[in-house]
């Protein structure tokens, strides 16, 4: 298993992460038999990042994963594995930021059966001006940094995160105050422009090259949206413990237009780039040096190993990523 240095933070972490997410549902919904069988074959594999959240099953991902490590590894979490867990605040508490922040993470530690995790991600979205559920960035800089480097200094986390959602501006501006350690950022075949230009009318929202920040201000980088919540497998059956089609993240207004583009990605396939289109994305996702790790959503055992598969075969070709950008031309000028 490929490692990469996690940004500043010192950590190697795999290319391949291990996501808890309630999107493809196995750490929320599936057999806890499952749960072990994949976790164990991922720790055997090399993989040493766990990602959950609080939000995942109304903790249940948090008490899954503690559980099936403890029984994996009675003594606790193995030696050079990292978890990460996350907070999103409702907006009742905006005024009791670091109290709510405190009581979200000792909820989730004692579900995750630990002392500490160690990544802490802020999980709502980043506005300008805020409003709503989301936190403005002088919110997020002023109040939520506060209260996190409190945890910090509590042994409960050893570094800090965002979730890299909400306005682009915001979010750079965050990223570049150098005050967060790891941004959770969405990048895949549908929409790569954290890493590069977007062509004129693209429909996608523009993330300005936020990989040119993570890198200068030494924030490590988790991949999110992979498979695009599942529009990138090209197939519109989803896994009965899986999740409804999720709102999109950056990338269409609707799961179905979401859905319709990257079916027509498929040359990648047919013309022998890759097996297949969720190998194809999967493999997209790691080929830009400033990604950290990445997580593709996982409803079986079985689609785990074909994202393990698919990143041992390593990044795609330039051949590649050059008929990719050709396909996502055509894409321009149609309505979000």
């Amino acid at each position: 298993m490929e490692m990469r240095v996690y940004g500043r933070t010192g950590m190697r972490i795999s290319i391949l992460g291990f996501g808890c997410g309630a999107v493809g549902g196995l750490m929320v919904r599936g057999a806890a038999a499952d749960q072990e069988t994949a976790i164990g074959r991922a720790l055997d594999a090399g993989i040493n990042y766990f990602d959950t959240a609080v939000q995942y099953g109304n903790g249940a991902s948090e008490t899954n994963l503690g559980r099936t490590l403890k029984t994996l590894h009675p003594s606790g979490k193995p030696s050079g594995v990292f978890v990460g867990t996350k907070v999103r605040l409702p907006e009742a508490d905006f005024g009791r930021i670091a109290a709510a922040v405190t009581e979200s993470l000792d909820g989730s530690l004692a579900r995750l059966q630990m002392d500490h995790v160690d990544i802490f991600h802020l999980h709502n979205a980043i506005t300008v001006n805020g409003g709503g559920d989301t936190l403005s960035a002088d919110q997020v800089l002023n109040e939520v940094v506060p209260a996190f480097e409190t945890l910090r200094k509590a042994g409960k986390t050893r570094f800090l995160g965002i979730t890299a959602v909400g306005d682009t501006a915001a979010l750079l501006r965050v990223i570049d105050a150098e005050k967060f350690d790891s941004a959770q950022v969405s990048y895949n075949m549908l929409n790569p422009s954290a890493g590069e230009p977007l062509p004129a009318g693209y429909p996608a929202q523009d993330y300005g090259r936020m990989f040119d920040h993570t890198q200068k201000a030494g924030v490590g980088v988790v991949g999110i949206r992979v498979i695009a919540g599942g529009a990138l497998s090209g197939s519109d059956q989803r896994h009965p413990i899986a999740s409804p089609p999720p709102e999109p993240i950056g990338t269409a207004s609707s799961y179905d237009a979401d859905l319709a583009r990257a079916r027509r990605l498929m040359p990648l396939v047919t013309e022998g780039f890759a097996a297949s289109l969720p190998e194809a994305a999967t493999r997209f996702a790691i080929t830009h040096p400033a990604m950290g790790t990445i997580l593709v959503g996982m409803a079986t055992v079985d689609e785990f190993e074909g994202a393990l598969a698919a990143v041992r075969k390593g990044p795609l070709p330039a051949a590649a990523l050059a008929r990719l950008a050709a396909l996502r031309a055509g894409f321009s000028g149609e309505s979000r």
